[in-house]
């Protein structure tokens, strides 16, 4: 009998007193147009979910619907309370509004227009991506603006729920944002997580963990494929 003591790996606890974070990006949003420009609330495009997106909302809502899930939290713009509906429905749950954790301001380009400048290859997208800064959009929110906001809003939330797992539906730029922090990585370096895609994160202490990004495994194919833009 071989009496030698042992040592395996261990898997991951969540720390007592922390807060876990299933953080979302938001169903598709329907298409942009000159003809057809998104509504805007507070300034800011506020499109409803295309066909797609309600369907990544629904896929969303199943995949999580036996997790335990003690709140949810959307934003002030209607797609991610749209992304949110199915799960909340399951759930029975009244979700919570965070106006800090909105998209970014994207100032003269609201209302659609920086999409279509993403299309077209606008020189200054271009130079937005290469200083990795929201500030070069013309009349747009900084990186700075941005972060301390989006702090506000996140630490508002976790603040409530102690040994408590939330899912907070936001915006890709926000997601930039939380995990460029979390990770102490470049600006941009989590830009373009997926729509309806889960980033797994744990706050605890006043420090965010990164545990998982951009999980779309409960998307077919043909829902998750295509160009995945900020907004």
């Amino acid at each position: 009998m071989n009496d030698e003591k042992v040592y395996r790996q261990t898997k991951f606890v969540r720390p007592s007193g922390s807060t876990e974070i299933l953080l979302v990006r938001h169903g598709e949003s329907r298409a942009a147009s000159v003809a057809n420009p998104f509504p805007l609330i507070d300034g800011q495009g506020d499109p409803e979910l295309a066909d797609v997106g309600k369907e990544q909302a629904e896929k969303l809502g199943d995949r999580l619907a036996d997790h335990v899930i003690d709140a949810v939290y959307v934003t002030n713009l209607r797609r991610t309370a749209e992304t949110a509906a199915p799960l909340c429905k399951i759930k029975q749950i009244t979700p919570g509004i965070v106006k800090d954790l909105r998209e970014v301001h994207l100032g003269d380009w609201e209302a659609g227009i920086f999409r279509i400048k993403v299309h077209e290859g606008d020189p200054r997208i271009q130079e937005m991506h290469e200083k990795q800064e929201w500030g070069r959009i013309p009349g747009g929110e900084t990186n700075a603006q941005l972060n301390e906001r989006v702090t506000r809003g996140l630490n508002s939330i976790i603040e409530k729920h102690p040994d408590q797992v939330v899912m907070v539906v936001v915006h890709g730029g926000v997601i930039g944002s939380v995990l460029s922090m979390a990770t102490s990585s470049e600006p941009f370096a989590f830009m373009g997580a997926d729509n309806a895609s889960i980033s797994h994160l744990v706050a605890h202490q006043g420090k965010i963990s990164l545990r998982r990004f951009n999980d779309t495994s409960h998307l077919s194919l043909a829902i998750g494929a295509g160009v995945s833009l900020p907004t």
